[in-house]
């Protein structure tokens, strides 16, 4: 087998950010029903399959009601992390523009989880419009209903002398 004949990883196209021109769009976290509800099924069949093949049966032991068992407490958890992103990066922007008492110039958004549910959350970094930028703010906004969870304010302490 010679190294061009090796298999490789790829991202799907939706997620692959180099093959994309224009806007980019988050996916959405709802995608995660998907293996959830797969992993639901897939663990109800390993536990009816122990109950119909009985206790004689040589390749299904007591190991397909706890592989049963854990697939289906998996997929639940991936139905109620699966949470409908219905504010996206320009939203979660606007939002957090209206939280901070200055006028923002540079902005930057990074989408994160948190919470054990993992909730979708808008980490958005603001700089005011002057130059150099005299404050900059990070306010978290829910990816969810666009609710403001934090925000921190400060004057700038980065050093911009070189750049001017």
């Amino acid at each position: 087998m010679s190294e061009s004949d090796d298999v490789r990883d790829s991202l799907p196209d939706d997620l692959n950010p180099s093959v994309y021109v224009g806007p980019y769009l988050f996916p959405n976290n709802s995608r995660r029903r998907i293996p959830g509800f797969i992993y639901i099924g897939i663990g109800i069949v390993a536990i009816v399959a122990y109950f119909v093949a009985g206790t004689d049966a040589v390749l299904i032991n007591t190991g397909f009601i706890g592989a049963g068992i854990v697939l289906i407490v998996f997929g639940a958890y991936h139905l109620q992390a699966g949470w409908d992103l219905a504010v996206d990066e320009t939203d979660a922007l606007a939002a957090a523009t209206k939280e901070v008492a200055f006028p923002v110039g540079h902005a930057s958004a990074q989408l994160a989880w948190r919470g054990l549910r993992s909730r979708p959350t808008w980490r958005i970094l603001l700089y005011s419009n002057e130059a150099p930028p005299s404050q900059r703010g990070l306010v978290l906004v829910d990816g969810v209903n666009a609710a403001i969870v934090e925000h921190f304010v400060e004057e700038n302490p980065e050093d911009w002398a070189n750049y001017s």
